[in-house]
């Protein structure tokens, strides 16, 4: 059983998230694998006192990657779930927010 602190596991910092949540309100996680839109929801109002309107779940494919000195060698990295979380307007979370 997943309780509400081991729903979120990481923020997920790239490009597009990151304009994402300067132009659209939407915020992006790394969440458990057995999570569902209903925890995601109670944790992120939980942790950042935000209201949540619409959280999208998909699950992300693990990948093949190779070793730099040996190019036979293929790593798998393992797949994970993410979590699109939009806040109501003029909501923000402020762990992003000094994000550039």
């Amino acid at each position: 059983m997943t309780t509400i602190y081991d729903v979120l596991r990481r923020p997920i910092i790239t490009e597009k998230s990151n304009y994402q949540h300067t132009h659209l309100g939407q915020y992006v996680f790394e969440v458990a694998e057995d999570a569902t839109k209903p925890m995601i929801k109670e944790a992120v109002e939980t942790f950042f006192n935000v209201t949540v309107e619409k959280v999208r779940v998909m699950n992300m494919p693990a990948k093949q990657t190779r070793r730099w000195r040996n190019r036979r060698m293929g790593i798998r990295r393992r797949g994970y779930k993410k979590a699109i979380v939009t806040l109501a307007p003029g909501e923000t979370i402020d762990l992003f927010e000094g994000v550039k």
